[in-house]
């Protein structure tokens, strides 16, 4: 039996063309997920000039924007940045559907590796203690574009 290790050790991964969706909404916020996420590829090697960033305004605009990426065949993997804060109505609940289930339409649609780097969180302080989710979905979705099975 072979184990696959649970952390995968950083390989070079600059022959990959990676695509990130980063909601502008809690910019304060998704500004540094997204400088995780760029600081992390850079690890991994990803160069520049294959790494496109695009902007849309809100977590719910991401799939859409993920979806006209995985179109073009241009990308290896995407990854979806974004912070989803529960409010005092129920829009947070609506958000976070909308934003988790597209997402996943792409991976499983477009059959690309998708790292999940939206955050929905209670509140702010819980958003300040997860700025690494950029660099943790980064990881997932350069390990699955690397998975050789």
């Amino acid at each position: 039996m072979q184990i696959v290790s649970e952390k995968p050790n950083i390989f070079d991964a600059s022959r990959l063309k990676f695509g990130i969706v980063v909601a502008r909404f809690n910019k304060n916020i998704t500004e540094k997920i997204l400088a995780s996420a760029l600081a992390t590829l850079q690890e991994y090697k990803v160069k520049d000039k294959n790494i496109k960033v695009v902007s849309v305004p809100g977590s719910v605009e991401i799939p859409f924007t993920l979806q006209k990426l995985a179109r073009t065949k241009k990308y290896d993997c995407l990854v979806a940045l974004g912070a989803v804060i529960k409010g005092e109505t129920d829009h947070y609940i609506y958000v976070c559907k909308m934003a988790q289930e597209g997402v996943l339409r792409v991976i499983l649609d477009y059959r690309i590796p998708v790292g999940f780097g939206i955050l929905t969180v209670e509140n702010l302080e819980q958003a300040k203690t997860r700025l690494d989710i950029g660099a943790a979905a980064s990881v997932a979705a350069l390990e699955l574009a690397n998975l050789k099975i």
